[in-house]
């Protein structure tokens, strides 16, 4: 097998800094470009204020906001994410994306540059897919009762967080690679929009009424309202991984300073933590916000909260050229026999597609 199929990362995954003018779309809004590809999929965050993390995707389209630190349904802004271009996208005036002098980051995906219906499942869904890279943007009208739903890649996600953009309703997620996972018949989930550990949710039917795993074409989900809600308009993004590119993985925290190391495979660009044996933020750090010689990368942003960047408490990493060391004890992340789930993705290979190897970091 080829060491990876994707030499260049950043042809799938992104991210972009910039600094907010606060120019409303009236007035041409602000252009952000050197993304290198039209993104599908752009996760926008204030690192400067305390305000939500906005998530726009070409599936529900332009304007079409969701929150992950909170329950809300989706919301339409018109001075939010207005366009997305080839090189980037463009933000009007909304504090949330474009507050004058406020520093931003933008995580951007690639998906398929267009939508296709898939029929896979009992519901037919709309899909941006690429299979390629590992990632899927779904959307479907619930029915309120136990449905599949094609999920447009070509293996089994392992992990995957569904939201009811119609109503008030947690982020759901689904993961089959730590503990307490979904297989196996049971329904553990955990929710982007808070702490909690993973948990088996009992008479809350979350992953049909006999939890099921993902397979390589469809997932499965219930009647709960947050998964699959009668009649409203339901989102998902899934995740599974590729070779030398993306790996949705665990780990197990030592309680030490000089922490476990985990081998992915590539040199990390951007990733993200979370405890399923207790509680815990969802921590992401990536490499173009921070690097520090002493602590590696402290400056985290939490998907389950409206904070600031912090480094305070924060996910202490190395991110390095085959993998990733935790440099803190803190509970959250490090926490001795503690279990942890986590999505890494590459800056560069450990080795490309040629056999080469990447330089050591």
């Amino acid at each position: 097998m080829a060491y990876t199929t994707i030499d260049n990362p950043g042809l799938y995954f992104n991210t972009k800094l910039y600094t907010g003018n606060g120019t409303a779309i009236g007035s041409g809004g602000q252009a952000i470009t050197g993304v290198g590809f039209q993104p599908d999929w752009v996760w926008i965050k204030d690192r400067t204020d305390s305000d939500r993390p906005r998530m726009f995707d070409a599936v529900r389209g332009v304007t079409k906001a969701l929150d992950t630190s909170d329950t809300t349904a989706e919301s339409t802004l018109s001075e939010g994410l207005t366009a997305f271009g080839s090189d980037g996208f463009t933000v009007g005036n909304h504090a949330g994306v474009n507050s004058s002098s406020d520093n931003f980051v933008a995580w951007n995906w690639l998906g398929a540059n267009g939508t296709a219906s898939n029929s896979n499942g009992s519901i037919t869904s709309t899909v941006s897919a690429s299979a390629t890279s590992g990632f899927s943007i779904v959307s479907w009208t619930g029915s309120g009762s136990d449905a599949t739903i094609g999920h447009g890649l070509s293996s089994a996600p392992e992990m995957y967080v569904v939201k009811n953009r119609s109503d008030s309703a947690d982020w759901r997620v689904g993961q089959t690679v730590s503990g307490n996972i979904m297989t196996g018949g049971n329904g553990y989930y955990m929710e982007w929009n808070d702490t909690k550990a993973s948990s088996n949710p009992g008479s809350a039917v979350t992953w049909g009424s006999t939890p099921t795993a993902p397979t390589a074409s469809l997932f499965t989900v219930g009647s709960n309202n947050a998964h699959n809600g009668s009649s409203d308009n339901m989102i998902a993004y899934c995740f599974h991984s590729v070779k030398g590119y993306q790996k949705i993985g665990s780990f197990t925290g030592n309680g030490d300073n000089s922490g476990t190391f985990v081998y992915t495979g590539f040199a990390p660009a951007f990733v993200m933590v979370k405890k399923t044996s207790g509680t815990g933020n969802w921590g992401i750090n990536d490499t173009k916000r921070d690097f520090n010689s002493t602590y590696g990368n402290d400056a985290s942003l939490y998907v389950n909260t409206s904070g600031a960047e912090t480094t305070s408490s924060s996910l202490n990493i190395d991110l390095l050229s085959n993998g990733m060391k935790l440099r803190s004890n803190n509970s959250s992340y490090n926490a001795s026999g503690g279990s942890y789930l986590y999505m890494a993705i590459a800056e560069s290979p450990f080795v490309n597609s040629n056999g080469v190897p990447n330089n050591a970091r």
